[in-house]
């Protein structure tokens, strides 16, 4: 396998890590913007660490460099060496001053990492995105994130082309220049790594709106789009704002700055980006209107708000000191976002989500050829570590420290954390300090869980002694091997778990309290409960206060009790996961009809009192999906999965019964409207569960209620739900709904991905021709990764029946499109290039396939992130 960019770069190690020999005080740069052609003129302040003798090297790639001078010398050939991306001057010495001049190519830059063009030459506009290594492509600097550095920011160019120029920081002047042109300044008070770097540039309108934060600051808050989606930009405001306001109470952070910007492009490799004070989303994550956004989508728009806004402290003032630490701000802020959506909607429900996505994300990722600790010991190219891992897995993690402490003392934790390292690039052993010293605990065993792969198997085992009127606990764990990493130590997980009566209450344990948490820090330890009355059902994990997959020997029965009574939401849902699990196993097995009976009956009796939160009811009513069930076999049969996973909601439709669906379906649907109240949605939610059941047990008639539902929907929740069963059902009415949803969004991107998506999703065989037939359309293009995503990634990762063909075909497909992508983004390719991941455990003839498919794409000329994955996949 051949690697471009002169070939695979030596593995970067975190034991080999070494501070900055050149440090740059401050930066100046100006810009002369153009489409094709942009310069840059920076001007580097240095500073010498005078315990190493290390020539000037400046990290640069792409750049044509113009100019160059040290101290106010124009340099010559002889002066300096730029090659292999990497430029060495000579003479430099503590205080220098380096000045350049670079060329860049804004309109040719397909990869969107440095400066580019997002949109069509007359309309669209310039940005960048830095991170993790960007900045390199824009000029000549130590592109790493312990170089803080001040930044001052002027940005020139065309007026009527260029009228909006934005850079982070404050403003600090503008102007005109001759010839049309024009001239903006920017200045950052606040050292910052140049992966914050950012600017715009173009035609854009703007949203504003005044804020005084907690502490007397007025800020003034400004949302960026197009003209024509500029009207879509109020939730998104409105989000930030309930932000601002959550971080003020639950952490005491207040903005800094004078002004924040927040800008929307369609062309962007990732969801959004933290640059200080002039934040760049993906516009999936801040364009709303109930039209084309779905609810689900809502609470994402508010999540990712979130996310960025509560970077400017967990990532931007304290920054890490390099990219192994990467979990510290992407982690940390994932937790503080989950908290604050928790906060916002339904906790419970935010729980279970969130769940969800790591069983659906990380887990297999933990299990396949990919798996990697959260804090990798080396990585070979940065960009491929931007994982489920690294986000999921990693705020995980920080929930453990915080259930650990408890709010107070997590709390007492993050503010002497953000006060110690204020300004600094910190590490994990910073962060589990600060909370540790804080609080009078050791909380150095829990670095354990950073440097380890894998997901720990946490076995159960409880016995009563009625006499003695005892229960004991018995936890055992053990971490399966993964790739380089053959021996797995025991860690320190947290429990909280209660215990039921077969009444349904919950016992009184330790001090009279209802819920314990208790600590397994060995391989195997035992806790025993005294004045228990009666053989308890144990309720463990409650919150998944731990990531770990629980494997505890539980009856039928005992399942539905905690299903029945639980009072923590989050393991009510586990244990309908729990029975379901069991219901498949035996349908797949033929080993009886126990589980399948008592998971059918309890659903259809919570079904029948309608006294539950219909949001809940809905996901209780909802299986593992094919991915989860997947992960616990072996030999895997995608299309089998499916076919039982089918009949298995058909039994628990079939208990239900197609009247009663029918019947909740029609006054779930008298309350159609476009309200975003949590009672609203929740109603949304459980119709369409409603009806995707009534389609298993009365396919006519629920088709024709979807067919009526999409042509009347208020909301693209529901329309998107009628549309989703029509075509997954190739429903005698799915091409006349997809004709006029393409003619009634036929302008709005974000709406076009998902036309795109849904029909991604037809199950089976016939899903591949779908898919090839949808490359041909005019408005397909490899060069926008949200249509990639929406069409190629819905069908690799989202439809396992259809892309696992047992021919091969939708291997030999993705395969090929990931050498095309990979020539025009890299970054998009190697996440796509995933989807193969786990292929090692499908049944013999796939497997067979699928190794074939990948390594045939291995003997391409690759760049350096998708050959980085596909070799893993092959070496595991």
């Amino acid at each position: 396998m051949t690697a471009r960019d002169d070939q695979t770069p030596s593995p970067i190690r975190l034991a080999d890590y070494r501070p900055p020999a050149w440090r740059v005080e401050r930066i100046e740069l100006e810009f002369e913007l153009g489409i094709d052609s942009a310069e840059v003129r920076s001007r580097l302040q240095l500073a010498r660490d005078p315990q190493q003798q290390a020539p000037l090297r400046l990290d640069g790639e792409g750049l044509e460099l113009l100019f160059i001078a040290l101290d106010g010398r124009t340099l010559h050939e002889g002066d300096y060496r730029y090659r292999g991306n990497t430029l060495e001057v000579d003479g430099a010495r503590d205080g220098s001053v380096l000045e350049t001049r670079v060329r860049v190519q804004p309109a040719a830059n397909t990869a969107l990492e440095g400066l580019y063009l997002s949109g069509s030459r007359d309309r669209g506009f310039l940005l960048t995105q830095c991170e993790a290594e960007g900045f390199r492509h824009i000029t000549f600097f130590p592109d790493r994130p312990d170089v803080l550095a001040r930044y001052t920011v002027t940005l020139c160019a065309d007026r009527e082309r260029f009228p909006v120029l934005l850079a982070g920081g404050n403003p600090d002047g503008a102007g005109e220049l001759p010839g049309g042109r024009h001239w903006a300044r920017f200045v950052d008070p606040y050292p910052k790594p140049c992966y914050l770097f950012a600017l715009v540039a173009g035609r854009l309108q703007k949203l504003e709106r005044d804020y005084r934060t907690a502490d007397g600051r007025d800020v003034r808050l400004v949302i960026w789009a197009e003209p024509d989606v500029i009207d879509c930009c109020g939730y998104a405001m409105d989000a930030l704002e309930r932000a601002m306001r959550w971080d003020e109470r639950a952490y005491g952070r207040n903005f800094d700055l004078s002004v924040f910007h927040v800008v929307a492009t369609h062309d962007f490799n990732m969801g959004a980006m933290e640059n200080k004070g002039l934040n760049i989303f993906n516009a999936k994550y801040l364009l709303a209107d109930p039209d084309t956004t779905t609810d689900d989508e809502y609470r994402a728009v508010e999540a990712v708000i979130g996310h960025e806004y509560f970077h400017n402290w967990s990532g931007n003032r304290v920054t890490c000191r390099d990219w192994f630490q990467l979990s510290l701000k992407e982690g940390l802020t994932v937790f503080r976002e989950q908290q604050f959506s928790a906060d916002m909607n339904s906790a419970p429900l935010k729980r279970i989500d969130d769940v969800a996505l790591l069983r659906r994300a990380q887990f297999p990722e933990d299990a396949g050829p990919l798996a990697h600790p959260v804090r990798p010991a080396h990585y070979s190219e940065i960009n491929n570590f931007y994982t489920a891992t690294v986000y999921e897995k990693g705020s995980e993690l920080v929930r453990m420290l915080a259930g650990r402490l408890g709010p107070e003392g997590f709390r007492r934790g993050m503010d002497l954390y953000f006060g110690r390292n204020d300004g600094r690039a910190a590490t994990l052993e910073d962060f589990l300090a600060a909370l540790g010293q804080a609080n009078g605990i050791d909380l150095a065993p829990y670095l354990a869980w950073y440097g380890q792969a894998g997901t720990p198997r946490l076995v159960a085992e409880g016995r009563y002694d009625a006499q003695r009127r005892e229960y004991a606990l018995i936890l055992r764990q053990h971490t399966p091997p993964t790739p380089g990493q053959p021996d797995k130590r025991p860690l320190p997980i947290p429990v909280k778990l209660a215990l039921f009566g077969p009444d349904g209450r919950m016992l009184p344990l330790h001090d009279g309290a209802a819920e314990q948490v208790v600590v397994l820090d060995a391989a195997e330890q035992t806790f025993v409960f005294t004045g228990i009355e009666h053989a308890p059902v144990p309720s463990l994990l409650r919150g998944f206060s731990a990531p770990v997959i629980l494997e505890c020997a539980y009856a039928p029965a005992g399942l539905a009790l905690l299903l029945t009574h639980d009072t923590d939401g989050f393991n009510r849902w586990e244990a309908a996961q729990q029975l379901a699990w069991r219901a498949y196993a035996e349908l797949r097995d033929g080993s009886g009809h126990e589980a399948l009976t008592v998971w059918g009956d309890t659903l259809a009796g919570l079904f029948g009192q309608g006294a539950l939160d219909h949001a809940l009811l809905a996901d209780l009513l909802t299986p593992p999906g094919e991915v989860e069930l997947a992960e616990r076999e072996t030999d895997v049969d995608p299309s089998r999965i499916h076919a039982l996973r089918q009949t298995l909601q058909r039994e628990l439709a079939a208990r239900i019964g197609a009247a009663v669906l029918a019947e909740r379906y029609r006054e779930l649907a008298a309350h159609a409207g476009d309200a975003l109240d949590a009672p609203s949605q929740a109603r949304r939610r459980l119709k369409r569960r409603v009806l995707e059941l009534l389609a298993l047990l009365d396919a006519p008639t629920a088709q024709a209620l979807a067919a009526t539902q999409f042509d009347r929907a208020a909301t693209m929740t529901d329309r998107l739900a009628a549309l989703a069963v029509l075509v997954r059902d190739e429903a005698p009415q799915a091409a006349g709904a997809l004709a006029r949803y393409r003619e009634r969004h036929a302008g709005n991107a974000l709406a076009l991905d998902k036309w795109f998506a849904v029909q991604a999703q037809l199950p089976g065989e016939a899903a591949l021709a779908r898919v090839r037939a949808l490359e041909a359309d005019p408005k397909f293009t490899l060069k926008n990764p949200n249509r990639v995503q929406a069409l190629l990634g819905t069908f690799a990762r989202g439809n396992p029946s259809g892309f696992h063909r047992a021919d091969g075909e939708g291997y030999r497909l993705l395969a090929a499109r990931l050498a095309e992508l990979d020539a025009l983004n890299p970054q998009v390719a190697a996440r796509l290039a995933t989807a193969f991941n786990g292929w090692q455990r499908l049944e013999p003839v796939r497997r067979e396939q699928a190794r074939a498919a990948v390594a045939e794409l291995a003997e391409k000329d690759l760049s350096r992130n998708l050959a980085e994955i596909v070799g893993n996949m092959l070496k595991g």
